[in-house]
């Protein structure tokens, strides 16, 4: 009798990047659409999606659970005291996404600071004729970019704002001696003071009980009214209510999510403002990327269903 194939639960959203990776005889694949739930069964490991919560409900239908290899280089959706309970062991995809990310944050500095969005539609329009107060935006040198956070994305895009010739400072609970060397940049040890002094402000954190709505009416009201703030992290950072206020107020000059607090859905206000810049979470997404965090993940997949040494763990 033939041996039990390796059961694996993959998120159907990536069988795309299947093509690219290959598939050990012993293993058995079974798709997981997005609108469905996580079956029982005697699965070794599962590959999901930042959108599928991983929880104690969850880990109860697969006993058998060996790894997480979760598709994202956030894992906030898996709770990690249940699975380090259960001896499950989880990983992300740290560093391929990196430049891809800084890339997507930095279009949205230059679309929301040059008024991009604004200035196409008026384009397609034929409504317009040039003159020299259309569409005045800010400048970005001279300038400071504010980082909340400087792992490797906050890294990547401050790298990125020296050719603009802004000033760099950043926010962080460890100091990055490096990063200040290579680029001049000024280390604050006060959100007040980094909320307050920055020109552009971009999140670069993960999501946690200490960061969720760590950006609230108190942080946007010390921010200068000419201010950007910029968000590809997670949409729980911000309090999106006090932001839409700021907004609509003038108390901040403009915005531009890619994340959202309760995404796919996004609230009202923010899409009716035109000094916000809207994206749908595509801060990977390039193909090179995409498939990069695909080979990693089932990579670590694949290591883990049989016990062996994931390449990026989470601790």
């Amino acid at each position: 009798m033939a041996d039990a194939k390796i059961r694996v639960l993959v998120a159907e959203e990536v069988r795309y990047f299947l093509g690219y990776v290959d598939i050990p005889a012993d293993v058995a694949i079974e798709w997981l659409p997005a609108s469905a739930p996580v079956p029982e069964g005697d699965y070794k490991g599962i590959l999901p999606l930042l959108s599928r919560r991983i929880d104690e409900t969850v880990l109860d239908r697969l006993p058998q659970l060996a790894v997480v290899a979760n598709y994202a280089v956030g894992y906030d959706n898996i709770d990690l005291e249940a699975t380090r309970a259960r001896g499950v062991a989880v990983s992300n995809t740290p560093d391929v996404l990196t430049e891809a990310t800084a890339d997507l944050t930095w279009s949205l500095i230059l679309a929301v600071s040059r008024r991009i969005v604004e200035a196409e539609r008026l384009a397609r329009s034929g409504e317009w004729a040039w003159g020299p107060t259309l569409l005045l935006g800010t400048q970005l040198s001279g300038r400071t970019l504010g980082l909340l956070g400087a792992g490797r994305i906050g890294q990547a895009v401050g790298r990125r704002a020296i050719p603009f010739g802004m000033e760099v400072a950043y926010w962080d609970r460890v100091a990055q001696p490096d990063f200040e060397r290579e680029i001049g940049a000024r280390r604050i040890q006060s959100l007040q003071e980094i909320v307050a002094v920055a020109d552009v402000l971009s999140i670069h954190l993960q999501l946690s009980d200490e960061t969720a709505w760590l950006i609230g009416r108190d942080e946007l009201a010390a921010m200068k009214e000419s201010a950007i703030l910029i968000n590809t992290a997670r949409g729980g950072i911000v309090d999106e209510d006090a932001l839409c206020e700021a907004l609509e107020t003038g108390k901040l000059w403009g915005a531009g999510l890619d994340v959202y607090e309760g995404e796919p859905q996004i609230r009202e206000c923010l899409k009716r403002l035109s000094n916000v810049v809207l994206l749908p979470h595509i801060g990977s997404a390039t193909e090179d990327t995409r498939r990069k965090m695909f080979e990693l993940a089932w990579t670590n997949l694949m290591l883990g269903v049989r016990g062996k040494r994931l390449l990026t763990p989470v601790r």
